[in-house]
């Protein structure tokens, strides 16, 4: 081969070589390329099997394993789950319970007389009858609906000295021509709030039952006069919430002209503080003015607003960590920790209930550090089972924070909330749960449920007036409708001056 020829080759394959390192440089730059992209499906398949599971859990969440109403179950409600062990006892009343029974003490209005049949049209009827005794009585107690108007009528007299006329003066609360009678204006304000009806269904109602045009603004009226005339009382109700040693705390959502706002509630054994907000966190909590004043044990559900006061002891609803527990029990069947820690639960409950029982005002040492020793048993089975996302960390680098889930955070606030959780076992003074917040918060749902929302911010507020007052008086052992009746004669203190039985 000439040289000619070997310079033309080296040419060529100079050429080829050249041509090949292009190629190698563009898969270089594809596999960088493809690797990137790897890494990205990598990080949003992470991200969407996260979703779904937290879809699936969302979708495994009703009433017994979370703090859902019972009411959102609809179609698939779950069977109920008793986790509190067996008494042993019968079911129904136990020696030694009252009871109680329908018994008509009050001598009756109308007596009718019920003769043999076969008497009938016999000649010695009115003999016999005359001389006959009652043997058996039934009474049927009925309600018998009337409009009683009573007329007020002011009398002119001329003096026969001076010759001047003077008319009689009307008693205070007689102010117009023709107004409404205060057991009426209590019954309705009482079928508006306590009975949760509409303000329309309320005006149907009377209307029909009484044959007495009781318009919807009349209706308004009558609340948000009852709800003026209980500003001062419930001002005294939010006093003694705010002065108790232990007082309950809880809120929930319902909407006011289409607008979600929240109601907050603030209630010990003997009243009940209610008041409404556009706002769910510490706004809202401070403009129901008890939290900033607060320096007893407050009882609440863990929710992060109540940690930002530090004035007052926390104390957690251990009913509310029954519910998580049980969901983390469904999410790991095969993990243990959830079910003993339930177990302790109950068993400090019940090792609570024995020493009342016994009139005792503590535990014992040594039955206090035993739980503590359980506890701190468990919690370190939960981490071993439930380790961090970070002790598992691929060698991928992923970013964002790594999440933890339900499981691990709850293992985590079981951890650090610890105090307050078994607070309820070293001061027997608080409660296992928060049941009490939660009664006295639950008709908001009823009312929305019935009534639909409310019209207006200012109408809501009055509700919460009423509902406060009318909470309180029935935590007093009286009658709701008796206790509006005298709001609206302005006697609201009168259930309060009074000891309660």
């Amino acid at each position: 081969m000439t040289r000619n020829e070997l310079e033309m080759k080296l040419k060529e394959l100079t050429k080829t070589n050249a041509a090949l390192h292009n190629i190698i440089g563009s898969l270089n730059v594809t596999v960088a390329e493809s690797h990137q992209i790897i890494i990205s499906l990598r990080e949003t398949i992470d991200e969407l099997n996260q979703r779904i599971k937290e879809l699936t859990e969302q979708l495994g969440k009703n009433s017994r394993n979370s703090s859902k109403p019972p009411s959102s179950d609809e179609f698939g409600k779950p069977a109920s789950k008793n986790l509190s062990k067996p008494s042993g006892k019968k079911a129904g009343g136990q020696p030694g319970h009252p009871g109680s029974h329908f018994d008509v003490t009050a001598e009756p209005d109308e007596i009718f007389l019920h003769a043999p049949s076969i008497c009938l049209g016999c000649p010695n009827y009115d003999v016999c009858v005359s001389q006959a005794g009652v043997g058996e009585t039934r009474k049927v107690v009925d309600a018998v609906v009337t409009v009683k108007v009573t007329a007020h009528q002011a009398l002119v007299v001329v003096c026969p000295k001076s010759g001047l006329s003077h008319k009689g003066q009307f008693p205070k609360d007689i102010k117009a021509p023709v107004q409404y009678g205060e057991n009426l204006q209590a019954l309705a304000v009482a079928i508006n709030t306590v009975g949760a009806v509409s303000v329309k269904r309320t005006h149907e109602l009377l209307s029909g039952v009484f044959g007495i045009p009781l318009s919807t603004g009349t209706i308004v009226n009558m609340v948000s006069r009852c709800a003026d005339g209980l500003t001062g009382i419930v001002e005294l109700i939010r006093q003694k919430v705010t002065s108790s040693a232990v007082s309950h705390f809880d809120e929930t959502g319902t909407s006011v002209n289409g607008i979600k706002h929240w109601v907050h509630t603030a209630s010990n054994l003997l009243f009940t503080h209610l008041t409404i907000n556009s706002k769910r966190g510490q706004v809202g909590m401070d403009a129901g003015g008890v939290l900033p004043r607060f320096y007893g044990v407050g009882v609440h559900d863990c929710w992060r607003p109540y940690w930002k006061y530090p004035s007052m002891l926390h104390a957690l609803c251990c009913a509310h960590l029954l519910r998580e527990l049980v969901a983390a029990q469904e999410r790991h069947p095969d993990q243990k920790w959830a079910t003993e820690f339930i177990e302790l639960l109950l068993d400090m409950k019940t090792a609570k209930e024995k020493a009342i029982e016994a009139r005792e005002d503590n535990l014992s040492d040594e039955k206090l550090q035993k739980f503590d020793r359980r506890y701190d048993t468990i919690i370190n089975q939960g981490y071993s089972e439930n380790p961090s996302p970070l002790e598992n960390e691929d060698t991928v680098k992923k970013r964002g924070r790594k999440t933890k889930g339900k499981t691990l955070s709850l293992i985590e606030r079981l951890d650090t909330r610890k105090a307050s959780i078994c607070l309820f076992i070293n001061n027997f003074a608080v409660p296992f749960d928060n049941n009490l917040a939660e009664r006295d918060i639950r008709m908001i749902k009823t009312k929305t449920k019935v009534s639909g929302c409310f019209r207006s911010l200012g109408g809501a507020e009055n509700y919460m007036k009423i509902m406060s007052y009318v909470g309180s008086v029935k935590k007093h052992g009286k009658n709701a409708y008796d206790a509006i009746r005298h709001a609206i004669a302005g006697e609201p203190q009168f259930f309060f001056d009074r000891p309660s039985e």
